[in-house]
């Protein structure tokens, strides 16, 4: 039976969680209140976008451990964030400029693997700088796939393998990222510091524990906050329905190019995106992708919402012709809009040998549903049927669930 003192403990009691709810509420304000949202699937994918982002948020907080480090996937299927690529698998570690830190792994088969530094995280006035960046070419694999590079402080010992930590480090970014979905398969990575392996950190007191709560309150408002604005500079700026000419990444990524755009179409609108494929020895990776207006990936599971260059069927001439539509046209390479009239547009080549130009990207012309036999040299032997379509989907389900976890 509880007693007086107990119900008094029960009614007084400062909520940890306080800050986090407060933090939530406003979070939605946010999500109702965003421009864009017009009809209920916009709220509704919001308020999903939302779910992901406490999800993520608490995570994050969690995985803050620059002393005992890990890494944390934070953007998945289920916690999107920055118009995630659907070929990518992330993986974060916070580490501090100051410490030596061990990377210990396995090299898959995956189309790329890179390593990234950033001295700190998005906000809405700005973006983290990029302080170093390489991908796996980089790296001494030994004939078993295996390898291990060191990050610390500079110094004049260093000797391979050993990447110096300019001032300022605070995240270590892994990708690894996939062009042949049901093919290739992923590696193996880990992380710790150099000198607290084989010890144990401290328990957390409850002071430590309800702080990161207000932690992940601010994180979560700040990156709901960041990723509505990030596209009014880098997207939205530009004119509707066209795509940038190939450029370096913003960020720091140091072997990616990336061709943007938005785009606003009609139901019986259709947007015909063609762009060479990648030499492999140019680009072994080249993908392509839609993204809602709350700036993440579509539906890319049970939807063909994206391509890579192993997943589209290239045409005669060397070139990959995209339809993005909503209706249907019965084509091996329909990008499908799900019911998003806008939305974003974003190729991305990595692991390149040479800068790209012009010619290496894409061009894009709107024309009506009914013109496509008219504008596509190849139309015939892009048809496909209703049964190769259900194919193509159960491969992306199946592929997605094999190397992604919710």
């Amino acid at each position: 039976m509880a007693t007086d003192s107990d119900e008094g403990k029960t009614d007084s009691f400062e909520a940890a969680t306080r800050a986090f709810a407060d933090a939530v509420v406003e979070a939605e304000r946010i999500i109702r209140g965003a421009p864009h949202v017009k009809t209920d699937q916009d709220l509704a994918e919001g308020l999903d976008y939302l779910a992901g982002s406490i999800k993520a948020s608490l995570h994050m907080v969690g995985a803050y451990q620059q002393d005992y480090p890990f890494f944390a996937s934070s953007t998945g299927p289920y916690t999107k964030l920055g118009l995630d690529n659907p070929d990518t698998l992330y993986f974060h570690a916070y580490i501090r400029d100051d410490a030596e830190y061990v990377v210990t792994g396995r090299r898959g088969t995956t189309a790329d693997l890179s390593f990234q530094v950033m001295n700190g995280d998005y906000s809405p006035t700005q973006s983290p700088d990029s302080l170093t960046a390489f991908d796996d070419r980089e790296l001494d694999i030994a004939e078993d796939g295996s390898f291990q590079l060191r990050f610390g402080p500079p110094r004049d010992d260093a000797g391979p393998g050993y990447v110096a930590l300019p001032a300022g480090a605070a995240m270590l970014i892994v990708r690894e990222v996939f062009s042949d979905w049901q093919n290739e398969r992923p590696g193996e990575i880990s992380i710790h510091r150099a000198d607290t392996l084989g010890t144990s950190p401290l328990s957390v007191p409850s002071e430590r524990m309800a702080r990161r709560y207000q932690v992940a309150g601010k994180m979560l408002v700040s990156r709901i906050r960041t990723f509505l604005a990030f596209p009014e500079w880098h997207y939205l700026r530009l004119p509707v329905n066209t795509l940038t000419e190939p450029r370096l990444t913003p960020g720091g990524l140091a072997t990616q190019f990336s061709s943007v755009g938005h785009y606003d179409l009609d139901d019986d609108e259709v947007m015909v995106i063609t762009a060479p494929a990648a030499d492999r020895e140019v680009a072994p990776y080249q993908g392509f992708q839609l993204g809602s207006m709350w700036y993440i990936s579509l539906d890319y599971i049970n939807h063909q919402t994206s391509l890579t260059a192993d997943q589209a069927r290239v045409d005669e001439d060397g070139k990959i012709r995209y339809i993005v539509s909503e209706r249907d046209p019965g084509l091996a390479n329909w990008i499908e809009r799900t019911g998003h009239r806008r939305g974003y547009l974003q190729f991305r080549w990595q692991r390149v040998t040479r800068d790209l130009t012009p010619e290496d990207g894409p061009t894009a012309e709107v024309v009506t549903f009914d013109e496509l036999p008219r504008v596509l040299p190849f139309y015939e032997k892009q048809r496909i049927s209703a049964g190769e379509w259900a194919e193509k989907i159960a491969g992306r389900q199946v592929a997605v669930a094999k190397r992604m976890l919710g």
